[in-house]
């Protein structure tokens, strides 16, 4: 019984998703579906069906956002103390990140937060709303819409239920009270969280990011160019398929190759990004802004 409820959820799901593709690509009779978009949506609809069971147990959005409060609140104590300079990034950060999440789907308490470690290249989030940014990924952007598509995918994971869902998976596996397992989750060290999700959460929060991100006034080519450089790094540092143009500390090597062992291939992200901007016609979209930061200081301390 169990089973045949899943399978006509899923049919429902693929029906729903094929049918509003269709009377989408019919406003534009000269405009074909792409199998791409096809697959894309066959993808996150599979998907769906195997998240179906905690779709039934979701935690209110009230409790999961008391869960990353508290995850937060264990963590601060893990950051170090910033320089004049970095306060004035975190200012940076927090202005684009609440760009981009005020057009998130769930409204959270999404908050924004910089480590101060240059070897740190990744960035990840909390359930509830807390996104944490290395400042070694903010070396390496040149564009504030680079920076608004890495906040953005992170939204995304907290959005769709990615961060929560695997508090409540390590429940499940361990047959325990959620309130056992957030103790539990409270002796994790910080990068725990820096691990990517599975594959198809990676890319769904990839496409979802950038329109988040195309709704805050961003250009979907910020997400092509931090790819493409990353691209770039994985080839010189992990794969070694070409010669480093750049020096890297041997933490941050660690810290890259920690990033890409648990997420997609960047190219592979990279081709669904331009296949996404394909299909929704956001090539003439492609003026970034520059990555700009200016701060005083007075006696040694940040002002504004």
């Amino acid at each position: 019984m169990k089973r045949t409820v899943v399978f006509i959820i899923f049919f429902v799901i693929l029906g729903i998703s094929l049918g509003g593709l269709y009377w989408s690509q019919r406003r534009a009779k000269s405009t074909s579906v792409s199998a791409n978009a096809v697959l894309d949506i066959v993808a996150d609809a599979q998907r769906h069906l195997t998240r179906v069971p905690m779709h039934f147990t979701r935690l209110s959005d009230e409790q999961e956002i008391a869960i990353g409060r508290q995850l937060a609140a264990n963590y601060s104590g893990q950051v170090m103390k910033l320089t004049a300079e970095e306060e004035a990034l975190q200012k940076f950060v927090l202005r684009v990140g609440g760009t981009v999440s005020a057009h998130a789907h769930r409204h959270l308490d999404y908050n924004f937060h910089l480590i101060p470690d240059h070897n740190m290249i990744n960035a990840f989030s909390l359930p509830g709303g807390p996104v944490y940014i290395g400042e070694g990924m903010l070396d390496q952007m040149e564009t504030e819409d680079e920076l608004a598509s890495i906040l953005a995918h992170e939204v995304e994971h907290i959005d769709h239920y990615h961060c929560i869902e695997r508090v409540q998976i390590e429940a499940k596996l361990k047959n325990l009270d959620l309130d056992v397992v957030v103790g539990q989750l409270l002796q994790i060290p910080l990068e725990f969280w820096q691990a990517g999700y599975h594959k198809d959460e990676e890319f769904e929060a990839d496409r979802e990011g950038v329109r988040l991100a195309v709704e805050a006034g961003y250009s979907p080519y910020g997400a092509v160019s931090i790819f493409t450089r990353l691209t770039k790094l994985c080839n010189e540092f992990v794969i070694h398929a070409q010669s480093p143009e750049e020096e890297l500390s041997e933490l941050a090597i660690q810290s890259l190759t920690g990033y890409f062992r648990s997420h997609p291939l960047p190219s592979e992200r990279l081709d669904q990004i331009n296949r996404l901007i394909a299909q929704e016609h956001w090539e003439d979209r492609k003026a970034q802004k520059p990555f700009h930061v200016e701060y005083e200081v007075h006696d040694g301390k940040f002002v504004k």
